[in-house]
């Protein structure tokens, strides 16, 4: 019986798991944008496996580049590691990785995903600090500071009042439009047949 064993053995024994794994890892590590396409189950598995990786890069001694290489088994996947990675999640308390998930395959309909290192991703990091910018609800600090409060009904209204203003401009340019689109016709009487 196998209670309790929640190890996935991705229909392999364990040596071709194992270099299957340390070879994903490698090109995670190695590839341009830190990013991979494989299947769901694979990038979970993935996971277990680098993100102790990465972590064991921050501290950069021999020590810890040997543990590193006996994982991979790759000297430029190790030196891309120790060089820029770790550097750039230095701060980072772990959660180094991100799966997103992209749908199944055709062929045989295998849920598929990327896999990321989370600091490469330029678009996610852009759209984390828009959001960050954004107000916060902190609205005790704000009396606090002398800031005027200002309360739910007068907020309403000037919403109204905007909400007002919107719809007269855009009265005004449809009528603009309209003026612009018709073009002047004279007044002809029809023609009558005597």
């Amino acid at each position: 019986m196998r209670h309790n064993k929640k190890f996935n053995h991705l229909g392999r024994k364990s040596a071709h798991r194992n270099a299957m794994l340390s070879n994903m890892c490698a090109s995670l590590i190695l590839s341009p944008n830190k990013r991979i396409f494989t299947t769901v189950a694979k990038a979970k598995a993935l996971k277990k496996v680098v993100e102790p990786i990465i972590t064991k890069s921050k501290e950069d001694t021999t020590h810890s580049r040997r543990l590193v290489f006996q994982d991979l088994q790759n000297k430029y996947a190790v030196t891309e590691l120790f060089q820029n990675i770790s550097q750039k999640v230095a701060d980072r308390p772990g959660g180094y990785t991100r799966i997103i998930k992209t749908g199944n395959r055709l062929g045989d309909n295998a849920s598929m995903c990327f896999i990321e290192l989370v600091d490469y991703n330029e678009n996610m990091l852009k759209e984390k600090k828009a959001a960050s910018k954004g107000r916060t609800r902190r609205s005790k600090k704000k009396e606090e500071d002398g800031a005027p409060v200002v309360s739910k009904e007068t907020a309403k209204k000037t919403k109204a009042a905007k909400v007002e203003e919107k719809v007269e401009e855009v009265a005004t340019q449809t009528e603009l439009f309209a003026e612009a689109e018709t073009p002047a016709v004279e007044d002809k009487e029809p023609k009558t047949e005597e």
